[in-house]
């Protein structure tokens, strides 16, 4: 990490310490919302932006994280057993979610995955004996850790802020291992990753795996912070805007989710005050920030650094050219 990103990153840490005892519960609740959103997105920004997998289904792992915590915590079954199982059910099926990955690419990934997210969501609708259907799982408790009670929701924000450093931190081991070496290959070119002794069977079923992992802490998360789930949060849409993040954050930029969660979840509140227009204020933003933008909010240094070294480029053939007009 260079020193530009370590001092950043420190700032960034600093004002999630900080900024949240001087707001109001509301407020709180959403800054725990946002980063809840931004451990989801770390696994999809792995799947879409370092591995170049095209995943709209990503919901569907978010829900399976927190329908798993919810339905053991309301047979009383601790949080701490519920979040690992969880964990390891996300990453089983995101294996299985991933073989039609290896025989089909781009657009027609994006429907696979769609049409599974799609599954996922009607059996969470109609299978009522086990997730309540569209009435839902309602007071979901909120875990201990260590004998300390996270039920007020500073405690939990804190709570979840340690997780998504923790989450953070081992994703960032990951990329500066050679797995994420061999991730990046698998996107900018299979045929010469594979060609360099990269499996990249292996590495197309473990971008998805590992991804749909992050959004099942994100979705074990999710259910305890708002104590009720329903079917809504986990269909396509969700998918959607959650894909919609990680663009405008900048895929495959390391801190790119935690631009791209803020658009998506805190944005919408600020441009409340245009009350009913306040979504299509929202949608109009988003667009222009595509058509200028179409790397992501993280693209802008490097947008600058270009353009910076092709003036001075350009300075220099000009003097180069006038030098030679000068001899004699």
């Amino acid at each position: 990490m260079s020193r530009t990103h370590l001092v950043g990153s420190l700032v960034i840490l600093a004002l999630l310490l900080a900024i949240p005892p001087l707001l109001k519960n509301y407020g709180i609740y959403l800054f725990t919302y946002w980063l809840v959103f931004v451990i989801a997105t770390m696994g999809l920004n792995l799947t879409v932006g370092y591995a170049g997998q095209k995943s709209l289904g990503h919901a569907a792992f978010f829900g399976l994280g927190a329908y798993t915590v919810a339905i053991l915590l309301k047979a009383g079954i601790s949080f701490w057993i519920g979040l690992p199982l969880a964990m390891i059910g996300c990453f089983v099926v995101g294996l299985g979610v991933g073989f039609p990955a290896l025989r089909v690419q781009t657009i027609y990934l994006a429907f696979a995955t769609l049409g599974f997210n799609t599954a996922v969501w009607l059996v969470m609708r109609n299978e009522e004996w086990l997730t309540g259907g569209t009435f839902g799982i309602n007071n979901i408790p909120r875990p201990e850790f260590l004998g300390l009670s996270l039920e007020k929701n500073l405690t939990y924000y804190y709570f979840v802020l340690t997780v998504t450093l923790l989450m953070g931190a081992v994703l960032w081991k990951l990329l500066q291992s050679p797995w994420g070496k061999a991730f990046t290959a698998l996107r900018d070119n299979p045929i010469r990753a594979e060609s360099l002794g990269v499996n990249i069977q292996a590495y197309t079923l473990l971008s998805f795996a590992v991804g749909a992992v992050y959004a099942g802490v994100a979705g074990a998360l999710f259910a305890p912070l708002v104590e009720f789930i329903e079917p809504g949060p986990f269909a396509v849409s969700t998918s959607i805007m959650m894909y919609l993040m990680v663009v405008v954050g900048g895929a495959g930029y390391f801190f790119g989710p935690l631009l791209g969660a803020a658009v998506g979840v805190l944005l919408p509140e600020w441009l409340r005050f245009a009350q009913a227009w306040y979504l299509f204020v929202f949608g109009v933003a988003v667009v222009v920030l595509m058509l200028w933008l179409p790397d992501g909010l993280l693209s802008v240094p490097e947008r600058l650094r270009a353009r910076r070294l092709a003036r001075q480029a350009s300075a220099a053939r000009a003097a180069a050219a006038r030098s030679i007009e000068g001899q004699p």
